[in-house]
C-alpha cells in the first residue's frame, strides 16, 4: 500500500500572528484604543504585561472599500505594511485595522509606500498612548 507523502512546510507566513476569532476582534474593539486617518483606523489592545509575544494583526475590509479584488488587494498590501513596520508596536498588543473606503484609492494610487505610511503614522500614535 502506498504511503501519504510527508507535509511539506508552506512558504506562506504563519497565521499565528493574526487574530481569527470574533471574540479578539471584539475586545480589540469594545477595550482597544482607536486612531484613525482619512484611509485607516486601528484598534489596539493590550493583551497583557506577561504576554510577550509578537503582535497580532486583524484585518476588516468591507464591501465598500469595493469589489474581491479591491479588497484583498488592501488587505494583502496592508499585510506587508504591518510585516514592515511591526517593530514600531510594542509586543503583546492586538491590532485590528479597518480599511475606510479612501483606501482603496491609496493602494491604487501609492501602493505599498502609501500604505506603509498612512498605516505607521497610526501605528506610532497607538504606540505612543
Amino acid at each position: 500500500m502506498d504511503e501519504p507523502l510527508p507535509r511539506v512546510p508552506s512558504s506562506r507566513r504563519a497565521r499565528r500572528g493574526r487574530l481569527s476569532r470574533s471574540a479578539e476582534f471584539e475586545r480589540a474593539y469594545r477595550q482597544g484604543r482607536s486612531h484613525g486617518n482619512r484611509h485607516l483606523v486601528v484598534y489596539a489592545f493590550p493583551r497583557g504585561a506577561s504576554d510577550e509575544d509578537e503582535a497580532r494583526l486583524g484585518l476588516s475590509v468591507s464591501r465598500k472599500v469595493g469589489g474581491a479584488v479591491d479588497r484583498n488587494r488592501v488587505k494583502r498590501l496592508l499585510r506587508e505594511a504591518f510585516a514592515a513596520e511591526s517593530a514600531v508596536v510594542p509586543p503583546g498588543h492586538d491590532l485590528v485595522v479597518v480599511a475606510r473606503p479612501a483606501a482603496r484609492e491609496l493602494a491604487e494610487r501609492e501602493g505599498l509606500d502609501g500604505v506603509r505610511d498612512a498605516l505607521r503614522e497610526l501605528l506610532e500614535r497607538a504606540g505612543r498612548a
